[in-house]
């Protein structure tokens, strides 16, 4: 569907539905700090959206500005930083990641896990606003690009949640600056009339034309839930009107085969998104619980996912994916932001392949085929020797710091890749031009010093930078601008921005349930944003290459 208005500046919508602040800030600027849930007050179902605010949970305020702290993790223990100065900037681009837009409607996807057995990423109050939050972040980006003009913006991979074609769709068109509508079976409206709910028809923003964006793929744009290859049970349940039928997938020995609970759905006609046809079998006498089929909610290979790529109307036609890309299925490609600037982003798939067995934590781990680590291989070798710094993009963490709570203690490398974590590690530590690493997936904020195996080369060590998701509390996309020192090193300026949001809209409405969610569920509340100053040593060669930019 073609844009209504373009605007002659930007050639991004004129105007957007649901307009964001006029005044936009990053996290080094302003912060959101979480007021702390009273000690005395109890705890709301998590599905009782109303109930929140009441009991303290999901409630926020502006806070101070987060320093970005400077890191001489990977320099010589001599080095000393006190007289740099920040010369020239090479490069500024955006990463966001996992905002798994969500068909809330859907008969395939697993609302019971969440408010029943506590599991995050099945229910929250978020998932009526996932198109919303990406509609504001995006007009922040905007924003952000006419105060210093970004260079390229990628997406690390799991904007689907559940790899059904319309949750892609709803992803490109926000992106496009397209008319969403964010429903699915019949057209319901809770709410009589235009922009008053969740349900409306609205026209998205469009990233500013002027802004190349790129894709990596993660694991839930190609596996059922991140976790599973979809087999023919998956497939006809997302395109049919019977509520998905299951066990204990995380438990149970029978994985996706298991049964004995209906997952249910949320009722779009609702004003809260009520949950319907939840709970075990035997609480449906009648049969199995149903709702409006629709075909749109086809689930996509991986192939198809790519080729959903080059029906948009932004640049660059495919987002990087190229039609041999789409034809074999293979996610992997690389290419150069700034003509001016010897610099290479290498985009790679790492996540598992169609065809490995299903573990114990299905199929959402790290991994790379023979085929997808000879090609990286290959890019790397080409970057080394046309003197190019190199940046990596992946979707899933490669040697990252280990967080040990919640689902992030399941997120390793599959022991079924070509190449173990420890090997990869010790092949990328080979290419002194390798400065940095972009990953998503774990919902994290957080920076790895990935030092030098070789104290006396310090070039040869690399930043990992993670970037949380755009979904889960403190939904966040980053920054990330590259700036030549005055002594030839260079920095990498990473930092954390949250969407500007107008009170009261439904993507400042979001954050609030964001927030509650991890409150009522007991995960981590602190602010999780990081900014940091990530100093990297040049080879002479580079610093050369560089020294009349």
């Amino acid at each position: 569907m073609d844009k209504k208005f373009t605007d002659p500046l930007t050639g991004g919508s004129a105007n957007p539905s649901y307009p964001i602040d006029a005044e936009v800030f990053t996290t080094a600027e302003r912060s959101i700090v979480p007021i702390p849930v009273p000690p005395n007050s109890s705890k709301p179902p998590i599905e009782a959206l109303t109930r929140y605010a009441d009991h303290g949970y999901g409630l926020w305020n502006y806070g101070p500005g987060i320093p970005h702290e400077k890191r001489l993790d990977l320099m010589d223990s001599s080095y000393n930083a006190v007289e740099i100065a920040q010369s020239t900037s090479l490069l500024n681009f955006f990463t966001m990641t996992d905002i798994h837009l969500t068909d809330k409607e859907s008969p395939g996807q697993v609302p019971f896990y969440g408010y029943k057995w506590g599991v995050i990423s099945g229910y929250s109050g978020i998932m009526l606003y996932t198109t919303h939050v990406l509609d504001a972040a995006v007009q922040t980006i905007n924003a952000l690009h006419q105060k210093k003009s970004f260079n390229f913006g990628i997406s690390l991979g799991d904007d689907c949640n559940c790899t059904q074609h319309n949750e892609l769709r709803w992803f490109i068109d926000v992106l496009d600056g397209q008319l969403i509508t964010p429903d699915s079976g019949v057209k319901d409206d809770p709410i009589p009339g235009p922009f008053n709910d969740y349900q409306d028809v609205y026209q998205a923003a469009g990233l500013d034309k002027s802004i190349p964006w790129y894709q990596a793929i993660g694991n839930h744009d190609h596996f059922w839930m991140g976790m599973f290859p979809p087999d023919d049970y998956i497939r006809n349940t997302l395109v049919g009107d019977t509520i998905i039928n299951l066990g204990n997938i995380f438990t149970s020995t029978e994985g996706i085969n298991s049964r004995g609970y209906y997952m249910g759905a949320l009722d779009g006609s609702t004003q809260y998104g009520n949950i319907v046809g939840a709970g075990p079998e035997a609480d449906f006498p009648a049969g199995a619980p149903t709702v409006p089929a629709d075909p749109n909610r086809r689930s996509l290979l991986r192939n198809e996912w790519i080729s959903e790529f080059f029906d948009t109307t932004s640049q660059p036609k495919g987002h990087g994916f190229t039609k041999e890309n789409a034809a074999q299925g293979f996610a992997c490609y690389s290419f150069e932001p700034n003509e001016q600037v010897p610099l290479k982003v290498i985009v790679l798939d790492n996540t598992q392949s169609d065809d490995d067995p299903v573990g114990a934590h299905g199929t959402g781990c790290g991994s790379l085929d023979a085929k997808r680590y000879d090609w990286l291989v290959n890019e790397l070798d080409q970057g080394q020797a046309e003197d190019k710094l190199m940046i990596l993009a992946t979707h899933i963490p490669i040697g990252a710091t280990p967080e040990s709570t919640g689902l992030n203690a399941l997120m390793t490398w599959s022991d079924d890749a070509a190449v173990t974590e420890t090997d990869l590690l010790a092949k990328l530590h080979t290419y002194p031009n390798l400065i940095l690493l972009v990953c998503g997936h774990r919902h994290l904020n957080m920076v790895t010093a990935l030092k030098s195996p070789d104290e006396s080369r310090p070039e040869l060590g690399f930043w990992e930078v993670e970037t949380s998701s755009l979904r889960e509390f403190p939904q966040q996309f980053r920054t990330i601008e590259i700036v030549k020192n005055s002594d030839n090193t260079v920095s990498i300026l990473a930092t954390n921005v949250d969407p500007a949001v107008k009170p009261g809209s439904f993507a400042d409405v979001s954050r609030s349930y964001a927030l509650a969610a991890q409150q009522i569920f007991g995960l981590p509340t602190e602010n999780r944003s990081y900014n940091a100053e990530l100093v990297v040593q040049l080879t002479p060669v580079m610093q050369e290459k560089l020294a009349n930019l």
